[in-house]
C-alpha cells in the first residue's frame, strides 16, 4: 500500500494547519472535481445519480485530507474508503482506468488548494509544504492501489459468479428443464440467439484428451462443458447449416468416442439434442476413436436404445455363432462386417481381408448355415446386421 510517512515537528504542524483551513473548502473541491471527471468522461454521468456520487466524493476528498496530516499510527480510513469505492465502481461497472484517474484528478485538486493556500503567506509555510510533497503523493497513490486492488477482486468474484450462473442456465437447458424463462436467459447470458439451428456433441469421458477444444468453425460455435462422464458441447450453427462442418472441426481435434445429434430449433431443445447425442455415442464400440452422427447410424441406435431386445437379438440369431471357439468366431464375424462395409463386394473384402474372393464366399456360406438365415433375403440380412451391432457394442466377447 506504500507507508505513510507524515512530517514532524514545526512542519507536520503547518501541514496539520493547512489541511484543516482546506476542509472548509470541501464542497468546492467537491464540484470542481466532479466537473472535470464528467468533461473527461460522459461514463462517469452514468454510473451513479450526481447526488450519490456528490456525497461518495465529498466523503472520499475529506477523509483524505485528514489523512494527510493524522498522526503516524492513526487508523488509515482513506484505505478503506478506497477498499470500499472499488468495489462499489466494480459492481457498478466503471471501467479501473477511470477509477484511477479519479483518485489521480482528485489528489491534483487537494494539492493544487494545499499550494495555493500558502500564496502570500510567509515563505517559510510553502517550503514545509514542498517538503510533505512525497508523502501527500504517497497518500493518493495507496489510495489509488486500495481501490484498484478491490475492484480487481470485486470484478474476479462477480465474473465466477456470472461464469456460474451461465453454466447453471446451460446445464438447465441440457437436462431439459421446462423453466419458463430459461432458455431467454441463457441466450441472454451466453450471446446466442433463443431461437436457431442448434446440436450437441457428446465425448465419453474415458477417451478424453487434454487436447484444445474447437471453439469456432466456418458459420458455427462451440461452448463446451466439463462433467464427470464426459464433455458436452452445444453447437450454435448459422441458419441453414448442416452437420459436416461439425463433423470435420471434430476430426483430429478429440480422440473419440463421440455422438453428435441432429440438429434442433432453438435452445429449449438441448436437452432433447443431448439425449440423442448419448444415444449416437453408445453406438460406438467400446474400442472405437471417433465421433459419429446420429442420422448415420439410426438403425445401430434402435438397437442400442433397446438394450433387451438387443441381447434376444444377438442370441436368436448369433446364438450357434457363440458356441464356437474364440478364435474361429472373431473370423466370421470379421468377415461379415468387412463385406458389409464393402456393400457386399467379396472382391474389395477379400483385399481387406488378406484371403481369396472364394474363402471370403466359403465363411458366409458357414455363416448362413450356422444362422439359418440368407444375406441374399433383405430381411435376414437386416437381422444378421443389427445383430453384428448389437453384439459388437456389448462388448460381449464369450
Amino acid at each position: 500500500m506504500g507507508a505513510r510517512r507524515p512530517p514532524t515537528g514545526h512542519d507536520w504542524k503547518l501541514l496539520a494547519e493547512s489541511c484543516t483551513t482546506l476542509l472548509e473548502r470541501v464542497p468546492e473541491l467537491v464540484d470542481e472535481h466532479l466537473g472535470q471527471l464528467f468533461d473527461h468522461s460522459p461514463v462517469y454521468a452514468r454510473v451513479l445519480p450526481y447526488d450519490q456520487q456528490w456525497r461518495e466524493a465529498e466523503e472520499a476528498i475529506r477523509i483524505g485530507i485528514e489523512t494527510i496530516s493524522a498522526p503516524r499510527d492513526s487508523p488509515r480510513r482513506d484505505l478503506e474508503c478506497a477498499e470500499d469505492a472499488g468495489r462499489r465502481r466494480a459492481r457498478q461497472g466503471l471501467p479501473l482506468d477511470l477509477l484511477v484517474h479519479a483518485y489521480r484528478n482528485a489528489g491534483y485538486l487537494v494539492w493544487d488548494a494545499l499550494v495555493a493556500g500558502t500564496a502570500g503567506q510567509k515563505p517559510d509555510r510553502l517550503a514545509a509544504l514542498m517538503r510533505s510533497a512525497t508523502m501527500v503523493w504517497s497518500a493518493v497513490d495507496a489510495q489509488a492501489q486500495a481501490a484498484s486492488e478491490a475492484y480487481r477482486a470485486t470484478e474476479a468474484e462477480l465474473r465466477r459468479r456470472t461464469d456460474e450462473q451461465l453454466q447453471a442456465l446451460l446445464d438447465a437447458l441440457l437436462e431439459g428443464k421446462a423453466t419458463p424463462g430459461l432458455a431467454a436467459r441463457a441466450a441472454a447470458g451466453l450471446d446466442l440467439p433463443e431461437h436457431g439451428p442448434y446440436a450437441v456433441v457428446v465425448l465419453r469421458a474415458e477417451r478424453r484428451e487434454a487436447a484444445e477444444r474447437p471453439l469456432r468453425g466456418a458459420g458455427f460455435r462451440f461452448i463446451w462443458r466439463m462433467r464427470a462422464d464426459g464433455e458436452i458441447g452445444v453447437v450454435a450453427l448459422s441458419p441453414g447449416q448442416g452437420l459436416d462442418g461439425v463433423a470435420r472441426a471434430l476430426d483430429g481435434r478429440c480422440s473419440g468416442p463421440g455422438g453428435i445429434s441432429p440438429v434442433v430449433p432453438g435452445l429449449a431443445e438441448l436437452g432433447q439434442a443431448r439425449r440423442l447425442a448419448e444415444l449416437a455415442l453408445r453406438t460406438c464400440p467400446p474400442d472405437a476413436a471417433s465421433v459419429v452422427r446420429l442420422d448415420q447410424r439410426m438403425p445401430t441406435a434402435l438397437v442400442v436404445s433397446q438394450p433387451e431386445l438387443a441381447d434376444r437379438l444377438v442370441s436368436d440369431v448369433l446364438g450357434p455363432l457363440l458356441e464356437l471357439e474364440p478364435a474361429d468366431r472373431a473370423v466370421l464375424l470379421e468377415t461379415l462386417d468387412v463385406w458389409l462395409t464393402c456393400e457386399g463386394s467379396a472382391g474389395r473384402a477379400a483385399a481387406r481381408l488378406y484371403c481369396h474372393r472364394n474363402t471370403v464366399f466359403n465363411r458366409l456360406r458357414r455363416l448362413e448355415q450356422l444362422t439359418s438365415r440368407s444375406l441374399a433375403r433383405p430381411r435376414d440380412l437386416i437381422e444378421m446386421t443389427l445383430a453384428l451391432d448389437a453384439y459388437r457394442l456389448s462388448g460381449n466377447r464369450r
